[in-house]
């Protein structure tokens, strides 16, 4: 037989579903493949899936057929001796549900099955060993998550080399159901924490009608308890939206507020990040300007080091080196969000409207980051190809002050640019109890832009707020 002289990926009819061509080398004393390598394969297209177990099915006679089974992990599948014929059909909740793919798989050919996708295969020689490669242990309680599908259904049509009446199945494998009464597996889970937040209502807001998405409050899971990550079935989840975190910036400065804002910022979301990178889940957190001290000339950069000047920033920094650690994880940093319920904007609204002259300070100078640019950011990077890693996101435009942004809100409520009084942050917390805070917020756009994706000028976004905002 000629084998192909390297590794080539070959996309199949079944979303997610890939062939792959292996180079095999042989000479008289047998032959030698690479079966499985990380770096080629994933450079091909193929998810770092992070195998944790290898399975070995040998069958010693011609004919014997397994399947077809959809379990809730992804595999790896090759042939180490002998060949199989293997079908596999899309049994996952969407559009591609019932779609069938065949191929003949020998030691130059391996394929990788996603999640939901039935795998069954028929050996085609005696002694044949079938290997595969999964990313979840094998248990008892797992086994009870598989889709089933009978090997004779008359939808699939699968054109089995030897005849079903011919081959050996087992008791169990024939008594599977027919399509028709096959309950499509679920996408894997999506949980958003912090549901309650402004950040969060918004991406409830964006993903109510989202399958599979769950959006959960501090009362059903709390970062700063350590039993909160063991309480999650992480075998489900597949993607988790951290939106939660100690926000208290003046409070964290106190030995009371520190303690909080370190169990939630730091040791929860370190937590937090070991579960999903054991489990595969990719992890998207929300960071802050503030693990930066402010002092830049210039916008910070993703690369820029970290450097806090409070112990809210401490905190947030430690937990974005956990999350730096997660294969799968989209770090996001952001600055000065604004959504539904309390924030500056809200503020400085009812100020203007109850006649108040408020002093803001202007030598802290940012970009306001809306809370519905922010949730479609952060649905733009899962659901495009935008490689992992840490990516600003705040709103565009030229950059400005608190005291521009008060200046604007009270313009356009009908009330004088000239009631807000322009102080500096030292004079404004001059006798007060408070966290020192970064001056210069800026964050650079380039690397989330070039991902396909701008949010909206903050000043336009601003108006819009303020619009919706009308009573």
């Amino acid at each position: 037989m000629e084998y192909a002289k390297q590794l080539v990926a070959q996309p199949t009819t079944i979303p997610g579903l890939t062939l792959f061509d292996l180079p095999v080398h042989g000479d008289h004393r047998g032959w030698f493949k690479e079966n499985w390598q990380r770096q080629k394969m994933t450079e091909l297209g193929l998810p770092d899936f992070g195998p944790v177990q290898n399975n070995i099915s040998f069958n010693a006679n011609r004919g014997t057929t397994r399947g077809i089974h959809a379990e809730p992990w992804d595999k790896y599948i090759s042939v180490a001796t002998g060949s199989v014929f293997g079908a596999w059909m899309d049994l996952r909740q969407g559009s591609t549900f019932g779609r069938v793919f065949t191929a003949v798989i020998d030691p130059s050919t391996a394929i990788y099955v996603p999640r939901g996708v039935g795998n069954a295969f028929q050996s085609l020689e005696d002694n044949t060993a079938y290997t595969y490669l999964v990313n979840e242990h094998w248990s008892a309680e797992a086994q009870a998550e598989y889709t089933f599908l009978n090997l004779a259904d008359s939808t699939a049509a699968i054109d089995w080399p030897i005849p079903l009446e011919e081959a050996e199945l087992s008791d169990r494998d024939r008594a599977h159901p027919t399509l028709d009464q096959v309950v499509p597996m679920p996408p894997a889970a999506t949980l958003v924490l912090g549901a309650t937040g402004q950040l969060g209502r918004e991406l409830s807001r964006q993903l109510a009608d989202r399958p599979g998405v769950e959006f959960l409050g501090r009362d059903r899971f709390d970062l700063a308890d350590p039993a909160a990550v063991e309480s999650i079935d992480w075998r489900r989840v597949g993607t988790v939206v951290n939106a939660a975190a100690y926000t208290a910036v003046d409070e964290a400065e106190t030995e009371g507020g520190g303690r909080e804002a370190w169990a939630a910022n730091a040791e929860g979301v370190a937590r937090l990040a070991q579960a999903c990178a054991q489990h595969q889940v990719t992890l998207m957190h929300i960071s802050t300007d503030y693990v930066f001290n402010g002092t830049k000339d210039g916008a910070y950069t993703e690369a820029d080091t970290l450097l806090p000047v409070n112990a809210y920033g401490t905190s947030k920094a430690a937990g974005d080196l956990a999350v730096g650690v997660v294969p799968r994880h989209y770090l996001l940093r952001t600055s000065w969000v604004i959504g539904e319920g309390r924030n500056f904007v809200s503020t400085m609204a009812s100020l203007a409207m109850r006649g108040v002259e408020p002093s803001v300070v202007s030598d802290q100078i940012g970009r306001l980051t809306f809370a519905r640019d922010l949730a479609e950011a952060i649905i733009h990077l899962r659901n495009s190809d935008a490689p992992y890693g840490t990516y600003n996101v705040t709103n565009s435009g030229e950059p400005g002050s608190w005291a521009e942004v008060a200046r604007r809100v009270y313009a356009r409520s009908g009330r004088s640019p000239q009631d807000i009084t322009e102080v500096t942050t030292e004079e404004y917390f001059a006798g007060k109890t408070a966290a020192r805070r970064p001056l210069n917020s800026v964050l650079d756009l380039a690397k989330l832009e070039a991902t396909g994706f701008t949010p909206r000028d903050q000043w336009e976004a601003l108006e819009d707020y303020l619009e919706d905002s009308r009573p």
